[in-house]
């Protein structure tokens, strides 16, 4: 589901479910719809690896679409019947949010074995380009998240939530602003926490690459891909779990201050989703009688 898999934090029911949902037809032609990393990123594969990877992610797309986007369109209804009876809680968020997770974890789960069997077939250069690739990829987003001052990173934080806020629900009030500068403030220096866990499980990971052939590596990447909040640093499990309490009461009460306009606008791009989901071929095939 679009890169439900890729990045899994931060910014809960519009960004985890609605943002990323826009861009369907992207994600079924990414590496990314079935694995939390994008190994494209990182890793420039031989002739032959490509071959073997393109045969199992057409499987591994089979699958996934055959047997997890039914439950993403039973899920988009729920959503969509929350929005209608605009009945926004905090309890429906969390199951909403607790729902998509398991989607996340079951897909990285199905997938798991075809990473270790590829990550188990690099050479000693490829893992070395992984690595550095690892590095200019931290070097980046701590440049663009955690070195500019922090009330740039809070009033850059806003603008990001305001500019996909208003493509779900088109202009905000001056009222939902004040809200989205309030959740903004509330975060405070969360990318700091967020590079550094990034940076944490980076490491954790090429360590256990550099010992890809030992018998002890399946299990080591299944924890890495599939349980991943085992390794969580203190600090970011910490701040996670206020990222997620701010985004629910955020959303909450931007619901409640919502016009019949800015909802019939979510609904219409709710049932786009839909759509775009059911217009698949794959979709339609595992749909036939």
């Amino acid at each position: 589901m679009s890169r439900w898999f890729k990045q899994i934090a931060a910014l809960l029911i519009f960004t985890l479910a609605l943002g990323a949902c826009s861009r369907v037809g992207l994600a079924y032609r990414n590496l990314d719809v079935i694995i939390p990393w994008s190994l494209s990123d990182y890793v420039d594969m031989n002739g032959e690896q490509k071959d073997w990877f393109n045969d199992r992610l057409k499987e591994h797309l089979s699958w996934h679409c055959t047997t997890q986007l039914p439950d993403y369109l039973d899920w988009l209804d729920r959503l969509q019947a929350m929005v209608e009876s605009n009945q926004v809680t905090d309890v429906a968020l969390q199951e909403r949010t607790a729902e998509a997770k398991q989607a996340i974890a079951e897909t990285a789960r199905e997938i798991t074995p075809s990473a270790i069997e590829l990550l188990q077939g690099l050479d000693d250069k490829q893992v070395a380009e992984m690595n550095d690739a690892f590095a200019k990829d931290l070097r980046k987003r701590q440049q663009e998240y955690v070195k500019p001052p922090l009330a740039q990173q809070i009033k850059e934080r806003g603008e990001r939530m305001e500019k996909r806020l208003n493509e779900w629900l088109g202009p905000l009030s001056d009222t939902q602003k004040q809200r989205v500068a309030a959740w903004t403030n509330a975060l405070g220096d969360q990318n700091t926490q967020w590079i550094a866990n990034r940076a944490h499980w980076q490491q954790q990971f090429s360590a256990a690459v550099a010992q890809r052939q030992s018998p002890e590596f399946p299990q080591r990447i299944e924890t890495l891909l599939v349980n991943r909040e085992r390794l969580w640093t203190a600090d970011y499990r910490e701040a996670y779990a206020n990222t997620e309490a701010q985004a629910r009461s955020l959303f909450v009460d931007l619901m409640a201050q919502s016009t019949p306009q800015q909802r019939e606008r979510l609904l219409k791009k709710i049932e786009k989703v839909r759509k775009d989901f059911n217009d698949l071929k794959c979709l339609k095939a595992a749909q036939k009688p």
